[in-house]
Order: C-alpha cells, then sequence, then structure tokens
C-alpha cells in the first residue's frame, strides 16, 4: 500500500499529512492559508494522490512556517510512500498552460534533492498570500521527498495563473513519475539497483 500519515510538531506549527500515492485526487486540505490550500487542492487533483493536510500555525505573524512546514512534512509523507521505488516510472515532466500563463515542469524521483525554481510573478502578494513562499514550499517538498525538481516559467502576467500552473505542472509530472510502469513493476529504475 503505497500510503503514509507524517506528524510534524514544532514550537511554530502542528502538522498532519495523509497521502495515498493510488488514490482518484480527494482532498482535504486546511491549513490556515486559503490561496495555499487552493495550490494543495491541484496538486492532489492533478496528480490523483489523495490527500489530507491540516494545519496549525503561527500565521499572526506570517504564513512562512506553516508553509515551509507543510512542505517539509508532505515531502516526508511521499518518500515514505513511495518507499524504494519499485516498479514506478521515476521521471516525469509537464508544460502546462493556464490562461496567459505556460509553466514547464521536469522531475526525478531521484533520492537527490534539488531545486530549480524559475517562477517571476511580478508582484510580491497573489491576495494576502507572499509569493516567495511558493519556492519556499516547492524547496521543503524536494528536499524532504528527495527529488530533482525544475519549474521553469515560459510566459505569464497573472501572478495567480503562474502559481497555479506551477503546481498543476508539478502534479501532472509527479503523477507520471509515480506511475507504476507495466513492463517492469518490481525492478528499481536505476542501473544502481538502489535509489
Amino acid at each position: 500500500m503505497r500510503r503514509a500519515t507524517i506528524a510534524r510538531k514544532t514550537n511554530e506549527t502542528d502538522i498532519s499529512v495523509t497521502i495515498d500515492l493510488d488514490g482518484t485526487g480527494a482532498y482535504s486540505n486546511e491549513t490556515g492559508v486559503g490561496f495555499f490550500d487552493h495550490m494543495l487542492d491541484q496538486l492532489s487533483r492533478h496528480a490523483l494522490i489523495d490527500l489530507r493536510i491540516s494545519a496549525a500555525g503561527d500565521t499572526h505573524i506570517d504564513d512562512h512556517h506553516t508553509v515551509e512546514d507543510v512542505g517539509i512534512a508532505l515531502g516526508q509523507a511521499l518518500a515514505q510512500a513511495v518507499g524504494e521505488k519499485r516498479g514506478i516510472r521515476r521521471y516525469g515532466a509537464c508544460s502546462l498552460a493556464m490562461d496567459d500563463a505556460q509553466v514547464q515542469c521536469a522531475l526525478d524521483l531521484s533520492g537527490r534533492p534539488y531545486l530549480v525554481c524559475n517562477l517571476d510573478f511580478g508582484v510580491a502578494q497573489i491576495g494576502s498570500f507572499d509569493t516567495q513562499l511558493v519556492q519556499e514550499f516547492f524547496q521543503a517538498f524536494s528536499t524532504h521527498s528527495g527529488m530533482t525538481l525544475h519549474i521553469d516559467q515560459r510566459h505569464g502576467f497573472n501572478a495567480h495563473h503562474i502559481a497555479e500552473a506551477a503546481f498543476k505542472s508539478v502534479a501532472r509530472a509527479l503523477r507520471d513519475a509515480l506511475e507504476i510502469d507495466p513492463r517492469t513493476t518490481d525492478a528499481i529504475p536505476s542501473t544502481k539497483g538502489i535509489l
């Protein structure tokens, strides 16, 4: 069963993440940060990952700790759920258009975390959400899942569309990478024999 539950409690946040990699895209995400919940919903729906996240954080200061710590917990949950990665396709890529925005994602569930994030929002905030937190989330998520993750904006001027295209492109690439390859259902997708 490719499922996991991670609980993370610090002096700044209290987070629970439950993930099912073989789900239907069902979600229930409540972090106290509305725009971030919307992005997590997109990630779940378009990756076909069932995702339940609850988070309480020090949002009276700002949203940074909550967003980053959700990324950490989600990354840990993904790593635990995918296990030794036997049978997965491992790689995924997607070029996704959303109105004016086009964002490309390429990723590798390699066990070697690395983030390249080239997004230019042109504004500091989307509503009350700090646009810098998009990269903070992806940094934490890629680091703690052991994922090489490249996100590149090709076009776009509407910050909401750019952020949403980024989350959706990551979701679609992740869906491909996590799929079981029917030709190699019991093999580790590496010549090393381990990931």
